[in-house]
């Protein structure tokens, strides 16, 4: 029987492009002043799909992921996509664990943020 290691399947750059056009449908903005004065700052040095950028008006630093329920953990963004596509499969959290070789107590973590974060934004 052949093994797969899904997560070798998800293209990180696409991960990230998504997010960034899924959060900043009508162009980027400041996440902190919401101005459009927004310019690239480099990647990334652990994930380098992950866009930097720097805000003119008011000196704002941040990235792809600042202010999202992605913001702050060590899970790459393929891999919470991944999570979600099982969530959304009806697996549980021990079934989502084994298929991504994680620890049930990460994916506790990541499902519960994930069914927080959309429940928040639909309540908008």
């Amino acid at each position: 029987m052949v093994q797969v290691n899904i997560k070798r399947l998800i293209d990180d750059v696409q991960c990230y492009q998504t997010v960034r056009e899924l959060r900043w449908p009508d162009g980027m903005t400041c996440p902190s002043c919401q101005s459009t004065q927004v310019i690239k700052r480099g990647f990334d040095d652990t994930e380098p799909a992950r866009q930097r950028h720097a805000c003119h008006d008011c000196d704002t630093r941040f990235d792809d992921l600042t202010d999202t329920i992605f913001a702050g953990h060590h899970q790459p963004l393929k891999v919470w996509g991944l999570c979600l596509y099982f969530m959304g499969l009806n697996l549980s959290n021990e079934q989502i664990a084994r298929e991504l070789a994680l620890h049930i107590g990460d994916v506790h973590q990541m499902t519960t943020q994930l069914r927080d974060g959309i429940v928040k934004k639909s309540r908008r």
